[in-house]
């Protein structure tokens, strides 16, 4: 809580924005005297030092009734605690008074989550009351956490939007998007482990389980721990084995372990589980292409082709992907040195692989003959391999759109 304590300081100044059983009993309902009568009479009319006073008083009571054998499994008591324990916080805040949130202890806001959670839990009777302050408590976090995000007061932020998320816990409730909240600050501030914890435990309730379990495998990568992080990927592709941003989280996971191996063989064994999948085989392709690996983004492309070649994602991607190949060679032959043996093979091997692209994408512009990129790139390529007719109707097409 000293640290909730400090969140709080930084909040404020950015706001500155028997009869043994019958006294027991007594001490519950003095506790919600002060506690509804007085303490939210006097906040309602601005009167913010008797409301101080009450407040106090409520929680005297309640600590009597809480500690009780006869009055601490009472609904009313622990409903009571969790709201007196909570408006120290928001009392302290409009008052902008942190010695006064102080008052409560430094477990102010664990203690009201308890007391929510453990009197959620004791029966029907309160279920509503219960609900309705665990949404107001809910609610206020969130706007103190979103008011810290926009100052980039991440680390303070995270801690805030995780009590939302206790919040809701305690009446049984998952509030995902506060744990992702969280997540992202922790992220943001370089607290790793419970960015990984938090973003983990979304991707096995199903919120966002794609984000999410990249996004744990990738806090996970950042503390080296590379078999946490591979084994979050594989258990979501169990259920999307063939998502494109799950594979490559697997293969840079495995190439930064460095395990290169590995890498290849997590490609290998997505293909041979599904070898006719030509989504499968594009994925694979384009995963190639970020890799710098040529050949194999060729092969994998022509393969998805090759079960159906009239695959249009994976024409235009061979054909995008042969031409930026030939042109970095054409780029890399320019670079050497006048007399260099290897000018030619370059220049040889670039002028091969436009020629390789043509057939991709001229099957392409047949079924979208009005794709004006791919029109110009085959004037291009037409032009520079000496087609001179060909580049010409091309560049009349374009030009005609």
């Amino acid at each position: 809580m000293n640290k909730t304590i400090k969140i709080i300081s930084l909040i404020i100044l950015t706001c500155y924005i028997t009869p043994i059983s019958y006294a027991q009993k007594k001490n519950e309902t003095s506790a919600a005297v002060e506690f509804k009568n007085k303490y939210l009479s006097s906040l309602r009319k601005g009167d913010l030092e008797s409301a101080k006073k009450a407040l106090i008083s409520a929680k005297d009571f309640i600590d009597l009734a809480s500690n009780h054998t006869d009055t601490k499994d009472s609904q009313k008591t622990n409903w009571l605690k969790g709201e007196i324990y909570a408006n120290f916080l928001t009392l302290g805040i409009q008052a902008q008074d942190t010695n006064f949130i102080k008052l409560a202890g430094e477990n102010a806001i664990d203690e009201s989550i308890a007391a929510f959670k453990y009197g959620y839990g004791l029966g029907k009777k309160m279920k509503s009351d219960f609900e309705s302050s665990v949404e107001t408590k809910a609610y206020m976090l969130n706007e103190m956490g979103n008011m810290l995000y926009n100052l980039k007061k991440f680390n303070e932020a995270a801690e805030l939007f995780e009590y939302q998320a206790k919040y809701s816990d305690a009446i049984n409730q998952i509030d995902s998007l506060a744990i992702y909240n969280a997540s992202v600050c922790y992220e943001k501030s370089n607290d790793f482990e419970n960015a990984a914890i938090g973003y983990e435990k979304l991707a096995s309730i199903g919120y966002k389980s794609t984000t999410c379990a990249i996004a744990a495998s990738s806090a996970y990568r950042k503390m080296k721990e590379f078999e946490k992080a591979i084994n979050i990927i594989n258990r979501v592709r169990l259920i999307e084995p063939s998502n494109r941003d799950l594979l490559l989280a697997l293969v840079n996971t495995n190439i930064e372990s460095g395990d290169a191996a590995a890498a290849e063989n997590a490609l290998n064994d997505a293909i041979n589980a599904d070898p006719e999948n030509k989504k499968l085989h594009y994925t694979i392709g384009t995963i190639y292409i970020e890799l710098k690996k040529n050949e194999k983004a060729k092969i994998s492309l022509e393969k998805a082709l090759e079960i159906d070649n009239n695959y249009a994602d994976a024409q235009y991607q061979l054909g995008a992907h042969l031409v930026t190949w030939a042109g970095d060679l054409k780029t890399e032959a320019n670079q050497l040195k006048f007399g260099d043996p290897n000018y030619n093979k370059l220049l040889n091997k670039s002028e091969e692989i436009y020629k390789e692209a043509l057939n991709p994408l001229e099957s392409y512009i047949k079924n979208y003959p009005n794709d004006k990129a791919v029109l110009n790139i085959l004037f291009q390529i037409n032009r520079n391999l000496g087609n001179s007719s060909k580049a010409l109707e091309y560049k009349k097409r374009a030009d005609a759109l």
